[in-house]
């Protein structure tokens, strides 16, 4: 076959994070994601998601690329091609349906790198260096001018696990067994480490440099070890905590800019995945060290792009390309399930009218078009609120029912983040930290003045954009806060009916959905 433009492949990853993606040609088509559609955080590919993704393809797959996982941990039994490894992936003929199909397979870590080499804005054949860095894998790689992909160094194993469990350690609710963590703590150490204020003392150094010890893994990371220490279930609002939380943030990431100067021969472009590349401030970091003639980290940088990476390690296989055709609002369009509640006045939708009723304090639910890949809410399924007051940060905070200390992002329309943030890069996917050099925004000021903003340009989100140019002409300011519309502990809400409910129980003042506005009645 010469002509691959209508190559259909269906990428799946089978893990948690799970996800299935479809690219024809080079474009991906769809990426759907198991925990959104208010599924549960973090969950595996289940029946509905596939039925789901099998409805939306109008061709039967050329290729199925199912990625690499275990069972158990890691350094379980290997599902199809595995967890870890870089060497090419590999396919069989099956059937699927009334077509004969390739059956591909490839490991988890190259799903993560190729991932991001094929979403990067380089092109075929630029040489790039490669990090994975996540719950268990953690390498530099360097990928040449045809793609082949050569590990320079393992650094740390377990670098998210390390990472999260210090959480737990001094979180009196956590009760899990030897080897154990919850996903959800890594976002919420990040945020603590802000408030840091001080030096740590022996007894602190002390705990981080276990905890990160070259000579243990993340299975051997155990709550009750460390009972002698004072962090051991000190709280998690300790102001000492605070400051353990920044050194570790620090300690692992001088760990490895460290190896990183001794790999690095020339300044390639940088290629960051994996869960890790989660943290803003890590991000900015890379950005700041001057190794890399630039830094790219996909959106979908956790497990959720696997599928993406999979299905693009099959298109390598057969087509010789992995470069991508993609836009991060690649999930479902919002379904539209049941008729309005009588709890709610619905007019048409308008630009003016929602920027006015948010200038005045009310805090809306916004569900426009299709949803956003990775784990964060780019205007697509979001809560807006005006960001004026820290009040409307404690009342965000209350709405989605988490911690008092968890900090909120702002949108800001692109032309105009010198205004408010430094640097003032484009951010399109919330990935970096910024200063915050305006006093005009505390609700999305965090307490050490950074945010995580995202960059709004009317070609990639026009109504948002159109909505922020009503808000600023009504208000003088070009941001909005932001953050995921969601259940607490599941994925974006994507149905009329999961988003009343939210609404009401949660004390939403309304809602977008499409081309309505919902207003709760009083």
């Amino acid at each position: 076959m010469s002509d691959f433009s209508t190559f259909s492949i269906l990428g799946i990853n089978p893990g948690h994070d799970g996800a299935i993606a479809h690219i024809v040609g080079d474009k991906l088509i769809f990426s759907y994601e198991n925990e959104k559609d208010n599924g549960h955080r973090y969950s595996e590919v289940n029946s509905n998601t596939f039925i789901k993704a099998l409805s939306a393809c109008t061709i039967i797959p050329d290729v199925i690329a199912s990625g690499g996982w275990t069972k158990g941990s890691p350094t379980g039994d290997s599902i199809d091609a595995g967890y870890t490894g870089i060497e090419s992936g590999y396919s069989k003929k099956t059937r699927f349906l009334t077509k004969e199909i390739d059956y591909f397979t490839s490991t988890h870590e190259r799903s993560h790198i190729l991932s991001s080499y094929a979403m990067s804005p380089f092109k075929q054949g630029q040489p790039c260096y490669a990090l994975v860095w996540e719950g268990h894998i953690a390498a530099f790689y360097k990928i040449d001018e045809h793609v082949n992909i050569v590990k320079l160094a393992d650094v740390l194993p377990d670098p998210g696990v390390r990472y999260a469990f210090l959480y737990g350690l001094a979180d009196p609710t956590f009760t899990l067994p030897k080897g154990g963590i919850r996903l959800s703590d890594a976002g919420k150490l990040m945020a603590i480490a802000a408030y840091a204020e001080g030096k740590v003392d022996i007894d602190g150094a002390s705990v981080i440099e276990r905890i990160l010890s070259p000579n243990i893994t993340g299975n051997d990371l155990c709550k009750e070890d460390f009972i002698d220490s004072r962090y051991y279930n000190c709280g998690i609002n300790n102001p000492d905590f605070a400051n353990l939380a920044q050194l570790m943030s620090d300690s692992l990431f001088n760990f490895f800019e460290q190896a990183a100067r001794k790999l690095v021969e020339q300044p390639l472009p940088l290629l960051i995945s994996g869960g890790c590349a989660l943290n803003c401030e890590w991000n900015s970091r890379w950005k700041k060290s001057t190794l890399f003639s630039s830094v790219f980290v996909p959106p979908c940088a956790n497990d959720s792009g696997s599928a993406i990476g999979t299905a693009v390690d099959a298109m390598l296989h057969f087509t010789g390309n992995a470069k991508l055709e993609w836009s991060v609002y690649a999930g479902e369009m919002p379904i539209s399930d049941t008729k309005p509640s009588s709890a709610f006045s619905v007019e048409p939708y308008s630009p003016h009218t929602v920027a006015t009723h948010l200038s005045k304090g009310l805090i809306l639910g916004w569900v426009k078009g299709r949803y956003e890949i990775g784990p964060r809410a780019l205007g697509a399924r979001s809560i807006l609120a005006c960001p004026r007051t820290e009040e409307t940060l404690r009342r965000l905070n209350r709405i989605k029912r988490r911690e008092s200390f968890r900090p909120i992002a702002p949108l800001c329309i692109e032309e105009d983040m010198e205004r408010y943030f430094q640097p003032a890069d484009k951010t399109p996917y919330m990935l970096e930290f910024c200063r915050v050099i305006s006093d005009k925004i505390p609700a999305v000021t965090h307490v050490d003045q950074s945010a995580r903003p995202q960059s709004v340009s009317k070609d990639d989100l026009p109504e948002l954009y159109e909505l922020l140019i009503s808000f600023r002409h009504l208000t003088g300011i070009s941001v909005l806060c932001n953050t995921s519309l969601n259940f607490n502990g599941f994925g974006f809400i994507n149905r009329l009916s999961d988003l009343e409910k939210f609404s009401l129980a949660h004390g939403l003042d309304g809602f977008v959905f499409e081309d309505r506005l919902f207003l709760k009645k009083t």
